[in-house]
């Protein structure tokens, strides 16, 4: 790939040095100097997202194959909040919302019936994205009978540099996830507007808790698997170069010690006062993402507020921090736990007994 670009930049080269031998001097204007690092960044970039969206075509393709046989499923597009920073804010349609892909999965076996709950699944990752590798969850909540709707919400790979950009952590992510909630509600008849519940592991997991902090009134039921809790303390044992990612302007836009009120407001442990929806927590205490200390503080932290929860701490459960999303028995007891909790609230046709 690195020749492709080489080739590319030599043949740019010949045509200024060919262009320039061929007009008169008079008539040349000072060209501008060719920053061939900038330019094989750009083409790199380029390539990275063209990758990124190859990815998911091929994975969108996927969820047919495996899941095409119990479920129904469509991808959709809604509207969320304009971007969170906008360069130029008088350029045309710049303070339009962002659109949201999302997935939706219904189930073949329960087509037909009046009303069915609602989960509402956040995939994990900064930069992350609904795949494939969660289609295992997917089938067997669908074959309880819950619909799904999972937001790829801004930030999320394989729509492209624009798209990835709009990330804002911990923010109008949470924004775009409620609207998903909100759209699938009014737009799916088949949604039971009194059973919806979130759920979602690792950063779809402090999506999921600022939701239900934020908004309680839409949500009868939540799972936070392994959540990000507390972006302080996180970016307190994580590298330098993690850290840079927080401050950078697609993002919070300036470092802690710039801005400690926003990064608060942010994250979950400093939320924990809010909680009014049964909650279910997993964590794990070898999980090599999210250190089971951020976890415990936020535990001991509702606990603290007198909340109403339940949660469970695995002792060095294989796996690490995807322990209870893999195909083992540990996990899909786990699971088991997750499925027996929701539907105690949400009530599935099929539920796990």
């Amino acid at each position: 790939m690195y020749n492709l670009y080489l080739v590319t930049l030599v043949s740019l080269l010949i045509h200024v040095a060919t262009y320039a031998q061929t007009v008169p001097p008079s008539q040349t204007a000072s060209p501008a100097p060719v920053d061939l690092n900038e330019r094989v960044r750009q083409l790199e970039e380029n390539q990275r997202f063209s990758d990124q969206g190859l990815a998911k075509s091929i994975d969108d393709l996927l969820w047919y194959q495996k899941l095409g046989d119990v479920a129904i499923i469509d991808k959709v597009r809604y509207a969320s909040k304009p971007p969170h920073v906008i360069k130029n804010p008088t350029g045309q349609g710049a303070n339009n919302p962002v659109v949201i892909p999302a997935y939706t999965f219904v189930s073949r076996k329960f087509a037909s019936a009046k009303k069915l709950p609602l989960l509402i699944f956040v995939h994990d990752g900064v930069h992350g994205d609904f795949s494939t590798l969660y289609a295992h969850v997917v089938r067997e909540l669908v074959d309880q009978g819950y619909m799904i709707l999972a937001p790829e919400y801004r930030g999320s790979v394989g729509y492209g540099g624009t798209f990835y950009n709009q990330i804002d952590y911990g923010d109008y992510e949470n924004d775009d996830v409620l609207a998903g909630k909100r759209w699938a509600v009014e737009n799916m008849p088949q949604v039971d507007a009194d059973r919806v519940g979130i759920i979602g592991w690792s950063h779809g997991g402090m999506i999921t808790l600022m939701n239900i902090f934020d908004h309680p009134e839409d949500y009868k039921v939540a799972y936070a698997g392994v959540p990000v809790t507390d972006i302080i303390a996180r970016l307190g044992y994580k590298p330098a170069s993690y850290r840079t990612i927080f401050s950078a302007a697609t993002h919070i836009g300036k470092d802690p010690s710039d801005n400690v009120a926003e990064y608060r407001r942010r994250s979950p442990v400093w939320n924990a006062q809010k909680l009014k929806t049964p909650l279910l927590i997993h964590t794990n205490t070898n999980d090599e993402d999210v250190n089971v200390l951020e976890v415990e503080s936020l535990i001991n932290a509702l606990k603290a507020h007198e909340k109403k929860f339940d949660y469970k701490i695995y002792q060095d459960a294989p796996g690490g921090h995807s322990f209870n999303r893999l195909d083992t028995k540990l996990a899909r007891d786990s699971r088991e736990e997750i499925y027996k909790f929701l539907a105690k609230y949400l009530n599935p046709p099929a539920a796990v007994k």
